[in-house]
């Protein structure tokens, strides 16, 4: 398992003089760290309107500062945000590639269809996500492996255009997709494409299914949307090592956790987002074709129904109830879904994430009002632990 870091550039209040520059060179300064360190890829996401929920609304530049910052670790894109109002499939071709060609071939790349408050905020009309995302999954490869391009689909009209640079990587970036649901997962597999994930929400026995359900997915992909199938499952969830698992709690890691659950499901306006997935689950469950894959996957969830205490705290934050911040952290430390503690305490909690088959475990470390030094030293511990995993 390789282990890599996740990073949405967190800016919580309250704000000093010049707080948003600050944090702009506090990630850089890590990244430089965890490329010294052996991390494999440093993630950054593409979020809009985030205020202090992330600074990272222009991820492509971020990486190509990185990139000329460091030598060997890769740089991901998680994810471009695929509906065109928000990046049109020809810019978002054109921008990887260029930012290929600066990091000497170290890029990732993911597509998602993002969320509501971002389809909102560009007028993108909701119905249209999810076509127009299989678009952009169906065209930017094609962008980046064929000279001209003649293209007629719902979306986009293209006459023998040609996109240039092609990339440096032949024949292009590892193609992921950002995922949160059953279907999501299977809809990467569809695609043969990677799969971005997360733990931080999630037990760890849900996240073995989500594995397995995975591989079922992509094995039976016979047409990729890239000119491989990247299989390949990468999971986030929140991190942070201390030297000892007292001082990992001392420096805010209850907080942080509570923090960034709350702040993101409301960014995110999860309580909408869960009904409408709720009801197109509930679709493919009863679909007397079967509802495929996902179906299948879904009924035998069946026999996982009972919410455990996390799932529970979660549904009252969604119903506008305040949960005490010590009570949520530790329920979703009882089921796995955080690595916090000392050196040793994580490596266990590491072992737990490699066990479940996960290829890329990304260490989401910059999160809330975590201190940057208490942030660089959880980089270093953790980054000592690497060769355990990824003896590459």
């Amino acid at each position: 398992m390789k282990i890599d870091l996740f990073n949405e550039i967190q800016d919580p209040r309250p704000w000093t003089e010049g707080h948003e520059h600050l944090r702009f060179l506090q990630a850089v300064e890590q990244a430089e760290l965890a490329d010294k360190l052996g991390y494999g890829c440093w993630w950054e996401v593409e979020h809009h309107g985030g205020e202090e929920f992330s600074l990272s609304s222009a991820p492509e530049i971020m990486l190509a500062a990185i990139s000329q910052r460091t030598r060997r670790i890769r740089l991901g894109h998680s994810a471009v945000l695929a509906p065109g109002a928000i990046n049109h499939p020809v810019r978002a071709a054109e921008r990887a590639a260029t930012l290929d060609h600066l990091s000497g071939g170290r890029l990732e790349v993911g597509l998602t269809r993002s969320t509501a408050p971002e389809w909102r905020l560009f007028g993108v009309d909701p119905a249209e996500v999810v076509e127009q995302t299989e678009e952009a999954f169906q065209l930017v490869p094609k962008l980046w492996t064929n000279p001209r391009v003649t293209h007629r689909g719902r979306f986009y009209h293209l006459d023998g255009v040609s996109v240039v640079p092609k990339p440096y990587q032949q024949p292009h970036p590892p193609l992921w997709q950002a995922a949160a649901s059953p279907a999501s997962f299977g809809d990467a597999g569809r695609r043969g494409v990677g799969v971005l994930g997360t733990t931080l929400w999630e037990p760890l026995d849900y996240v073995e299914r989500m594995v397995r359900f995975y591989r079922d997915a992509v094995a039976q992909c016979d047409r990729s949307v890239g000119a491989y199938v990247n299989n390949q499952i990468a999971y986030f969830t929140f991190v942070h090592c201390a030297d000892t698992d007292e001082q990992a709690v001392r420096d805010g890691a209850a907080a942080a956790a509570a923090w960034y659950t709350v702040t993101a499901l409301t960014f995110f306006e999860a309580a909408a987002a869960y009904a409408e997935r709720f009801a197109q689950e509930q679709k493919l469950i009863e679909d007397p074709s079967g509802g495929g894959l996902t179906g299948q996957f879904l009924r035998g969830e069946a026999a996982f129904a009972a919410p455990n205490d996390a799932q529970l705290a979660i549904a009252s934050i969604l119903q506008g109830q305040p949960v005490p911040e010590d009570k949520l952290y530790d329920v979703l430390y009882a089921q796995g879904s955080l690595i916090v503690g000392s050196q040793q305490t994580c490596r266990e909690k590491l072992t737990a994430y490699a066990d479940l088959g996960i290829d890329r475990l990304m260490t989401f470390q910059q999160v809330a009002a975590l201190p940057h030094d208490s942030v660089m030293r959880s980089i270093q511990l953790i980054g000592e632990l690497i060769p355990e995993f990824d003896a590459a």
